[in-house]
């Protein structure tokens, strides 16, 4: 009954990836101690997870809206108002938002509405100065076109789900969309992308080769068909698509940064780094994004110092991306055959049917020069699949901070621990040694379904290297020599080998 209730423990395990109310609660307190970056790191994360919550939505729209991403800020604060029309400061907010985007009539719409529901409440003087501005100014001003509005909308709303992950929301939203306006490129390519992270390749490269019939040249287009000829390893299109890239000479910004992180993310560093750094030169204040396929391409392309500086620049939008260089585990000599470094060994691993295995991979992801670019890859980590055990393993790749006054978690570290022993004593994971650490992942899942507690992490890792090496050649490997090199007695290593047998899969 006890391993039965551990079993249960551990295909319900949560604690390592908390709810909205966890982030939102944690961006409250970043917030009153003036730390705005990771107050908008944690609500940006609480939207993630509570998509329905008007409350959070609200106050990630203010945040955005004082970023100064006001078509970001007008979507969350839109669907605010959409869950709860009721609420006063959803339809102030409203009111601003829409006049910082130049919808006046939505602006003075909103603001009255506010001061007829609150005619003495926090934002009256306020909603008044919006109205006097729009009536003075309104002869002078532009008016924003309803269909605009509407583009703006589904254009957020489409790239919100996207960003979630909740790619068939996406696809519904953008199909509706091209319906009504079928001229409106910028939807189709994000379609595409959609339907490329659903697994539907031929759809999304039919959409784009559709727009590139219709709109000649586009170049969002040609990047996306670029992006599937690199993860398809279709290195015949990849190249005729590059020599497409490489002519093309955009002016706007949004142009150069789409071909700049293109040409970033399928290796083509020194083009990438032209484009992105010229942008920089230019005064161009980027996301969090930019500051990153410009760090990579600065980096790869052998400008290794103003690469760490950019990454710092980084760092300081975004406090979570400390930690998470993409040259970070990258060695002057990197092993050619260390499978830490092999991209498509990593992505079999870690997309087999089989959970050990998968286990294995996201280890070699934490140590992966590539863990970025597969992690922001969203057809390669599916958490719906994954198992309790498999999640703690993603956790730790992702440099999660686990609890060790909860059972589960302080176990499962400990296990960890011992990889990390076994990596340290290997330097790298070869094709012959991944074995071993597949022993190992084989041997910890079962223990952990067992309760099993992982005492002494050195005997452990002295006792796993000394079963698998006494298997391949028994007649010249002895304890005490693993023994020694872990610095334990005979007497101990006997015992835990005792102790991992119990693991091994006979059933």
């Amino acid at each position: 009954m006890g391993n039965q209730r551990q079993k249960e423990k551990l295909n319900n395990v949560v604690s390592f990836i908390p709810n909205g109310d966890y982030y939102f609660n944690k961006a409250l307190k970043a917030m009153d101690k003036d730390q705005m970056d990771k107050a908008y790191k944690y609500m940006k994360r609480a939207a993630e997870l509570s998509p329905d919550d008007a409350h959070v939505l609200m106050q990630f729209g203010i945040l955005e809206m004082e970023a100064q991403n006001f078509e970001k800020a007008y979507e969350l604060i839109h669907t605010a108002y959409s869950l709860d029309p009721s609420e006063p400061e959803h339809v102030f907010f409203l009111a601003e938002i829409s006049g910082c985007i130049g919808m006046i009539r939505d602006a003075q719409k909103f603001a009255e509405m506010y001061l007829q529901m609150e005619p003495d409440g926090m934002y009256a003087l306020e909603a008044e100065e919006i109205l006097e501005y729009f009536q003075y100014e309104e002869n002078e001003i532009e008016q924003f076109d309803e269909d605009d509005s509407e583009k703006l909308i589904a254009q957020e709303k489409a790239r919100r789900f996207m960003e979630n992950s909740q790619f068939h929301n996406a696809i519904e939203v953008l199909e509706q969309l091209i319906e009504r306006y079928p001229d409106l490129w910028a939807a189709y390519n994000n379609l595409s992308l959609a339907y490329f992270y659903v697994g539907d390749t031929e759809q999304a490269k039919a959409l784009l080769n559709n727009v590139l019939r219709e709109n000649h040249g586009n170049l969002h287009a040609i990047c996306n068909l670029a992006v599937i000829a690199y993860y398809e390893k279709n290195d015949e299109e990849l190249a005729t698509l590059l020599e497409m890239l490489k002519k093309i000479n955009p002016y706007d910004w949004e142009n150069r940064y789409k071909l700049g992180a293109t040409l970033a993310l399928v290796g083509q560093y020194e083009l990438a780094y032209k484009w992105l750094q010229s942008m920089k030169k230019r005064g161009y204040q980027g996301d969090s994004g930019f500051y990153f396929w410009l760090a990579q391409s600065a980096y790869f392309s052998g400008r290794v110092e103003e690469g760490k500086a950019v990454w710092k620049l980084l760092v300081e939008i975004d406090p979570a991306k400390d930690g998470f260089e993409p040259w970070l585990h990258l060695k002057e000599e990197t092993n050619s055959d260390s499978l830490e470094h092999n991209r498509e060994f990593i992505i079999e691993k870690i997309s087999s049917k089989y959970s050990t295995h998968r286990m294995l991979g996201f280890f070699l992801l934490s140590k992966s020069i590539y863990k970025q670019e597969i992690i922001a890859h969203p057809k390669l980590i599916d958490l719906a699949k994954y198992s309790g055990i498999e999640k703690l393993c993603l956790a730790y790749a992702l440099q999660h901070d686990f609890n060790k006054e909860n059972e589960i978690e302080k176990y499962f570290m400990r296990s960890m621990e011992v990889a990390e022993e076994l990596f340290t004593s290997c330097s790298t994971v070869t094709s012959e040694i991944q074995y071993l650490f597949q022993m190992w992942f084989v041997l910890s899942e079962r223990a952990l379904k067992n309760g099993y507690k992982f005492k002494n992490v050195k005997a452990l890792a002295a006792s796993v290297e000394y079963m698998f090496y006494s298997t391949i050649n028994s007649k010249n490997i002895t304890k005490k020599q693993y023994a020694e090199k872990y610095g334990i007695s005979v007497s101990t290593l006997t015992k835990y080998v005792e102790q991992l047998i119990e693991f091994l899969p006979f059933d």
